[in-house]
């Protein structure tokens, strides 16, 4: 079976280079009569495909001039048809012997799928009502020098279709929808926040200190400065620093980069987006956050009631809102209220059977987090906040006035996936102090993912920063949710590949 498909895949390999080098010696051809087309710079196109359907009545009889990459073609004699796809749409145009005359439209007939044409003519429908363009003139802008995927009916292998992204944009239109939908969300989110006076920042992606997230940094060298620098996990404490310098409201819309693990939700470089309200709190991250994926929603899918993966999922309005200690005790009975020692906690867990991952992770607010993750996470299908999580894992947040053990932080679930992080924030920097001195603690224990000490942001905090709020909300995994992708890969225009070779 192994030798027949290698027998295939050489076959294959041998046809293609066979119609490269037909293709090349076209182009030779074109290049010695002095008709290279890749010396024309410019071609002046009045109209797209998607213009000319959509306003047919607008179009009918006129003249238009129309460019685009041939999908098909049926010779018939002294007149053709080919199709061509733009940015847009696909547009069948006529194209005749008596319209071009003989030279040119024995050159057209030459022409691959794949060439990149213009087209001067004008649009009428044939007696199958199809909207076309009767060509008057067509020239050769590109040579397409390597055959589409055609005979396979489409690039559907997904590995290939990832690493050769330009194929599956113009073999797969819906590709191609997935993408000007992601545009549509960030304008939207932009949009939103604009009107409520937010500034839109950039912080630097490279900093001397890896700091605002637990993760683990890609590390990188600057030889001007000799000088070891990360690139960045969050934009949580720039962002911050410029609350300090008196901005009253900001947003960053940027990547990050996480040196761990991918899979299907995740990709080492990532786009977020976090922003940060002087004189709100967590309350107000949630009421802000469900306004955006709803108005996302409602934006590109005409809806607040999506499907992602076979799952119905309801966006409308006044989302469910519970803390993460009655989520645990909704989902199996355990009521954390009720335990008030890590030694209580870690021998529940042991009783249950979950895994404490390590000795500095014998803490009741740990325990607390691994009963979520065990019980609870997987059965948020419709959207749930999910508040008031441990100090132990919420270096950043401010604690919850009514226990000091808590945090005001939640988290955004929806179909078993977070999709946000927001606090509200830690202003006190005595405080911020000494959690930064506890995550330097667990990474000098081994942990690569926990922070390091920042005393430039609790400097910042010593000059005051006034309460505020704050959040991190996944730009991919939205986009995932809005267009039922299965996978980040699926969102990203070039996703991260291990090399073939």
């Amino acid at each position: 079976m192994n030798e027949n498909n290698n027998n295939n895949e050489q076959n294959e390999e041998l046809d293609i280079n066979h119609l490269m080098q037909i293709r090349r010696d076209k182009l030779k051809e074109l290049q010695d009569s002095g008709k290279d087309p890749f010396e024309i710079t410019k071609y002046d196109r009045t109209s797209t495909a998607g213009e000319i359907k959509a306003n047919y009545e607008n179009f009918e009889e006129k003249d238009v001039r129309i460019a685009g990459r041939i999908i098909a073609k049926r010779i018939m004699g002294k007149a053709s048809f080919c199709t061509i796809q733009d940015c847009d749409e696909k547009i069948q145009s006529y194209v005749s012997i008596n319209d071009l005359g003989e030279e040119s439209y024995k050159a057209f007939k030459t022409w691959d799928i794949g060439d990149i044409i213009g087209i001067s003519g004008f649009v009428f429908k044939t007696r199958t009502e199809e909207i076309s363009v009767h060509a008057k003139e067509v020239v050769l802008l590109s040579k397409s020098l390597r055959p589409l995927p055609e005979k396979f009916h489409g690039l559907k292998d997904a590995d290939l279709r990832y690493r050769q992204r330009y194929v599956d944009l113009i073999m797969n239109p819906e590709v191609k929808q997935t993408f000007i939908t992601r545009s549509k969300i960030i304008s939207e989110i932009r949009r939103i926040l604009d009107d409520k006076g937010y500034l839109e920042v950039e912080t630097p992606v490279l900093n001397t200190i890896s700091g605002g997230a637990t993760a683990k940094p890609f590390i990188t060298h600057h030889n001007s400065l000799n000088l070891q620098m990360y690139l960045r996990i969050a934009t949580e404490l720039n962002l911050k620093r410029l609350i300090v310098g008196g901005y009253d409201k900001v947003y960053e819309i940027g990547r990050i980069f996480r040196n761990e693990g991918m899979d299907i939700r995740h990709n080492p470089e990532f786009t977020t987006i976090e922003f940060y309200a002087a004189y709100e709190d967590y309350h107000y991250m949630m009421d802000i956050t469900e306004e955006i994926f709803t108005k996302c929603a409602t934006k590109v899918l005409g809806t607040t009631k999506i499907t992602y993966q076979g799952q119905d999922i309801d966006l409308t309005p006044n989302w469910k809102r519970i803390s993460m200690i009655d989520s645990v005790k909704e989902a199996c009975g355990v009521d954390f209220n009720k335990i008030e020692t890590d030694e209580e906690a870690v021998k529940l867990a042991k009783e249950r059977g979950i895994e404490i991952p390590d000795k500095t992770k014998e803490t009741r607010g740990d325990v607390i987090a691994l009963f979520f993750d065990e019980y609870v996470e997987k059965t948020l299908i419709q959207p749930t906040f999910i508040y008031d999580y441990p100090v132990e894992i919420s270096p950043l947040a401010k604690r919850s006035p009514k226990d000091n053990r808590l945090t005001e932080r939640f988290e955004l679930f929806i179909g078993g996936r977070e999709y946000g992080n927001a606090f509200s924030e830690l202003n006190d920097p005595i405080d911020q102090y000494e959690r930064f001195k506890k995550q330097v603690e667990a990474r000098d224990a081994g942990d690569e993912e926990a922070g390091m000490m920042d005393e430039d942001f609790v400097q910042a905090l010593e000059y005051g920063m006034p309460p505020t709020g704050g959040i991190g909300i996944g730009i991919d995994r939205l986009v995932m949710l809005l267009t039922d992708s299965a996978s980040i890969r699926d969102v990203l225009l070039f996703p991260t590949m291990k090399p073939l070779n």
